[in-house]
């Protein structure tokens, strides 16, 4: 599965589109940037919507209401965030594939997809008079939290991504090369 990941990295890498955006004095940058600014309009909605769910924030606001109104900025902000992330996969595929950051960063938006769909299809199914409540039912609060724990803990990886404590040139034979994905050979990128 490494080598396959690797090898397709590799063959993303020799695109010139690929070359030309990571080489480009503004055009990474602003794609980064807009990675950024978005993620901040997804987390800001999300984290309130949770906070709200959990009984933290705005108790005078019926809960689904309140999460039915910030649904649409914060689809808005996680579709541009994941356009943007794309590219910038596509940008540095080897480096980015070769992350254990980046690895755990997927399990981790795997995770958190699972933890929305399921959240969702809970508040749906939700019955009573909960939104008036101050906090929703035991499930969406746990659904909440989780979320909240997942999105942290991908910006944190994120952030790793951008330093190179486990790349594959550095590390020495072991769990870390295996975590990372490192391929028999590989030395340079």
């Amino acid at each position: 599965m490494n080598e396959l990941l690797y090898n397709f990295a590799v063959w993303l890498d020799t695109h010139e589109l690929s070359t030309s955006l990571h080489e480009s004095y503004y055009m990474y940058n602003w794609v980064e940037s807009t990675h950024v600014l978005t993620l901040m309009l997804c987390l800001g909605m999300l984290f309130l919507i949770d906070l709200r769910m959990m009984g933290l924030a705005f108790p005078n606001i019926p809960a689904n209401s309140f999460a039915t109104k910030l649904n649409i900025p914060m689809l808005v902000g996680f579709g541009i965030m994941v356009f943007t992330g794309l590219w910038l996969f596509y940008a540095v595929p080897v480096r980015s594939s070769q992350s254990v950051w980046f690895r755990v960063k997927m399990f981790l938006l795997i995770a958190a997809a699972i933890n929305a769909f399921l959240f969702h299809k809970n508040m749906i199914n939700a019955t009573g008079s909960w939104g008036a409540d101050i906090k929703a039912p035991k499930n969406l609060r746990i659904g909440a939290t989780l979320s909240l724990l997942f999105w942290v803990s991908i910006v944190i990886c994120g952030r790793f991504m951008a330093y190179d404590w486990f790349d594959c040139e550095f590390t020495e034979p072991g769990l870390s090369q295996f975590l990372a994905g490192c391929v028999d050979g590989q030395t340079e990128f």
